[in-house]
């Protein structure tokens, strides 16, 4: 550039300049002489600018300029990025399932009750539980106004009128409802498990015929080489079509056999005060007995009237499989117990109607078929179940 060129030649002027004026004054003798004559001081005149200084001030003003005008670098801003909020699918809303209890109160429908309420939360199901308190007129209202508010998908029902639930269940499958029976007859035939209405998507229970056939086999084993084998027979409640049926099975499966009948009892399927009474009554009566028969229920008070008739040595057989029939069985004061499954039962019921609401009907399903030994609990096998309800 023009000005380092200038500066190079002024910086060489003074190096030279600096040379110079030492040897001059290496040269210069010294005098001790003072001057013969002092002169005025010469006036210093402003410097004058030389025609190189000005063209390094026309230099530095080109610097000056190239300076200010370059334009500062412009910085690009990052460009911002609007992440896009993530696309969120609500959950599908539960599907309502109404259940039509008995009996809310009942302790092996509480066990079913769990259980369904178990699968229906985990299959997106909000179950809505309706108590009859075993009374048929408000049953029959409860499904009339499940069916008229068109809120539900399904309808689970323990039925208290058997085949007088037909029409109302036929209103119920015309509106689109599915409908899953549980523990209890609906129809007219206590041998099957299959539905009884077209259309229904399932009934979950174990047919009473069947239950007295089981109960029977269990009886002819109790009763082994005994001839006669001396039974005492309890009813739950004798008369009702359930009883009936269980009561046929039984004695169908025990015909011809050296079992007989001594007398006969009814439990009504209620604490062992009752069963206690009536089994006193009995003792009365007669002490020749082998073999006392009933829902565990009714057992537990014939067992307290036993021991205090002293009579240890006659054979309690139960059905139900309640807890304190399984651990009477466990412990050997009863012979055996024709096991019940409530918990089972429930958990089929509401697996049957998570299969109906997404297009699959199950039919007919005994829970007798999915617990050991098809529920034919005795001393020997009894470790292989564990009670599912308080009884």
């Amino acid at each position: 550039m023009k000005l380092i060129k200038i500066l190079g030649a002024a910086l060489a002027l003074t190096l030279i300049a600096v040379a110079c004026g030492g040897d001059d004054a290496a040269d210069e003798p010294t005098t001790t002489q003072a001057p013969a004559t002092t002169q005025a001081p010469t006036t210093t005149q402003a410097p004058t600018t030389t025609a190189m200084e000005d063209d390094m001030a026309e230099d530095m003003e080109d610097m000056a300029e190239e300076t200010t005008t370059t334009a500062a670098p412009t910085t690009t801003a990052a460009p911002t990025t609007t992440a896009a909020a993530p696309e969120t699918t609500a959950p599908p809303e539960p599907r309502q399932v109404a259940y039509l209890s008995a009996s809310s109160a009942n302790t092996w429908l509480a066990a079913s009750r769990t259980a369904m309420e178990e699968v229906a939360a985990a299959n997106n199901i909000n179950m809505i539980e309706f108590d009859a308190q075993f009374t048929l007129d408000r049953q029959v209202a409860q499904f009339q106004d499940v069916v008229a508010t068109g809120s539900y998908d399904g309808i689970i029902i323990t039925a208290l009128g058997g085949a007088a639930h037909i029409p109302d269940i036929l209103d119920a499958l015309d509106a689109g409802i599915k409908v899953v029976g549980l523990n209890q007859v609906i129809g007219t035939d206590f041998t099957t498990v299959e539905p009884q209405v077209p259309g229904m998507s399932a009934m979950v229970f174990e047919p009473p015929y069947q239950r007295g056939v089981r109960l029977g086999e269990l009886t002819l084993q109790a009763c082994g080489e005994s001839d006669p084998c001396n039974i005492v027979y309890f009813y739950g409640i004798k008369g009702i079509p359930l009883d009936v049926a269980v009561r046929q099975g039984w004695d169908d499966t025990v015909a011809g056999s050296t079992v007989t009948e001594v007398a006969e009892a009814e439990g009504r399927y209620l604490g062992p005060d009752t069963g206690l009474a009536a089994m006193q009554d009995i003792i009365v009566r007669t002490s020749d007995i082998d073999l006392v028969i009933g829902a565990d229920q009714s057992m537990q008070g014939a067992e307290i009237a036993l021991q205090e008739a002293g009579m240890t040595d006659v054979r309690i057989l139960g059905f139900g499989g309640s807890r304190a029939g399984v651990t009477a069985v466990k412990e050997g004061r009863w012979w055996g117990d024709l096991y019940g499954a409530p918990y089972t039962e429930g958990k089929l019921a509401m697996e049957a109607m998570v299969a109906a609401l997404d297009g699959t009907d199950t039919g007919g399903v005994d829970p007798a078929q999915s617990v050991p030994n098809r529920g034919l609990m005795t001393q020997d096998n009894a470790d292989e179940f564990d009670a599912q309800w308080d009884g």
